[in-house]
């Protein structure tokens, strides 16, 4: 696997801020071990910037295994995009949330 392949790869992506691809001129890699990647990217349409951790593996892609109800997966496949209410939510959460990840998923 050669840096202009993970590049490009890369480039095929869209930033997660506005959505636009990034431009292969603006994808930096940092270095790799084995299969991780570690690349910074820039977006010229929005100025964002950031850190990326990609994992190549050739070969068969995984089978993908979720414990999501089928409602809780189309809610969270929707284009990858946070409605207002999401952030409320959330919001809402965090508020009251005491820090004890173990209450939230033992059995009442």
């Amino acid at each position: 696997m050669d840096e202009r392949f993970v590049k490009r790869l890369l480039a095929s992506m869209k930033c997660c801020m506005c959505n636009k691809h990034y431009e292969p001129g603006h994808i930096n890699v940092l270095g790799h071990r084995d299969n991780v990647w570690f690349l910074s990217v820039y977006c010229s349409s929005c100025q964002s910037q950031g850190l990326v951790a990609v994992v190549i593996r050739q070969g068969k892609a995984p089978e993908v295994i979720t414990d999501l109800s089928e409602t809780e997966l189309a809610r969270f496949s929707r284009n990858g995009r946070i409605a207002a209410d999401d952030i409320l939510e959330m919001h809402n959460f965090l508020k009251n949330f005491d820090g004890d990840f173990s209450h939230l998923f033992s059995k009442k």
